[in-house]
């Protein structure tokens, strides 16, 4: 599990492999992550864009911008809760992914909010030791 705050709106992340989605044998691996997004501010918020930055193994980038998150754009008033759970296909067994949430605030104040980088490991990876 990863979490971070900004501006009093706590992201917490659980990526999963997904092994029935994965065909290692084709270089295609999958992993499934639910994110949780906690109002713990006093004002009224909702998550506007989305922006995330993935990073496979050989460190080949994809940048992914776009309205919202799974179709929608939560409101969270204080103390909400909104959770949801997308995916991320690679062609290495690893990776890593990060990015940011556009929020508006009740007042038309825009910020954003840093999702914590994660790592995407499989069962397939390489181990290194440093």
């Amino acid at each position: 599990m990863y979490s971070h705050i900004t501006k009093a709106v706590e992201i917490i992340v659980e990526p999963q492999f997904i092994s029935d989605r994965s065909e290692p044998e084709e270089s295609r691996y999958f992993w499934a992550y639910t994110i949780q997004i906690t109002n713990k501010g006093a004002r009224t918020v909702q998550l506007m864009s989305r922006y995330w930055l993935i990073i496979d193994a050989n460190g080949r980038q994809e940048e992914v911008k776009g309205p919202g998150v799974v179709g929608e754009q939560p409101i969270l008033k204080p103390g909400e809760t909104f959770k949801y759970t997308s995916g991320c296909p690679l062609t290495t067994p690893s990776g890593i992914m990060s990015g940011t949430y556009r929020m508006v605030d009740e007042d038309g104040g825009s910020f954003d909010v840093v999702i914590p980088s994660f790592s995407l490991d499989s069962p397939y990876m390489s181990r290194v030791v440093n």
